[in-house]
C-alpha cells in the first residue's frame, strides 16, 4: 500500500475511533461527507488552500466557516484544522470515503453503488438489495446514480467488485473484439463455395 493510499485511511480510522467514543459516528460521517463534497465541487476553495500566500489564519477561517455550515462537532472542526495545518485537505474526499467504509464495516454493512441509464424501480432495487445481501452476507445500503452514457443496463459496484451489465460495456467489449480480429466472421468464404 502506498503512502498516499494509507494516509486517508489513517485519518479516517483516527476520526472514527473518536466518533465511536463520543457516539457521533452517523453525525460525523454525514458532516464529513457534506464538507468533502463541497471541497470536491469548488475549485476556488481548493485553490485557496493550494496558494501559499494564504496563511493559517485565512485557512482556519474558511475551515471554521465550512464546519459551521453543517454545525460540525468540535471533533470534526479540529480534524479539519489539523488537515489544513498539515496541508492535507486535498485528501478530504478520500478520508470521507474511508470513514464511511470503515463505519459501515464496523456495523456489518456495505455500500453498493448502482448506476443505470434511467431511474430504477423500487421493486428492482429491493430485489437487487436482497441479492447483494445474500452474496455479501452483510446488510447492503444501495446508493443509486443515473448515468445516461450507459445507454441501458446496470452497473453495480460493491467495494472493489464491479458487475457491469450495461449496453455501453457490451458495445465496448464488441469494439475491442473487432479491433483484435478485424475480419468479420460472417463474411468469411467457405472453402467449398
Amino acid at each position: 500500500m502506498t503512502m498516499h493510499a494509507s494516509l486517508p485511511k489513517r485519518y479516517a480510522k483516527a476520526l472514527l475511533s473518536l466518533a465511536v467514543e463520543h457516539g457521533q459516528v452517523e453525525k460525523i460521517g454525514a458532516d464529513l461527507t457534506t464538507i468533502a463534497a463541497a471541497w470536491a465541487e469548488s475549485k476556488a476553495l481548493r485553490d485557496v488552500f493550494a496558494n501559499p500566500q494564504h496563511g493559517p489564519a485565512v485557512r482556519h477561517g474558511i475551515v471554521k466557516g465550512l464546519a459551521a455550515k453543517v454545525s460540525a462537532s468540535p471533533m470534526l472542526d479540529n480534524t479539519l484544522r489539523l488537515l489544513s495545518d498539515r496541508r492535507r485537505l486535498k485528501y478530504l474526499p478520500e478520508i470521507a470515503d474511508a470513514f464511511i467504509a470503515l463505519a459501515e464495516e464496523r456495523e456489518g454493512r456495505v455500500r453498493a453503488e448502482v448506476s443505470s441509464a434511467t431511474p430504477l424501480s423500487e421493486a428492482y432495487c429491493a430485489e437487487l438489495t436482497r441479492t447483494l445481501e445474500s452474496v455479501t452476507g452483510r446488510k447492503v445500503q444501495l446508493v443509486r446514480r443515473t448515468d445516461p452514457s450507459l445507454i441501458a443496463g446496470v452497473v453495480t459496484r460493491v467495494g472493489d467488485l464491479v458487475f457491469d451489465g450495461s449496453v455501453k460495456n457490451r458495445l465496448d467489449e464488441l469494439r475491442q473484439r473487432m479491433l483484435e480480429d478485424p475480419r468479420p466472421s460472417s463474411f468469411h468464404r467457405r472453402s467449398d463455395d
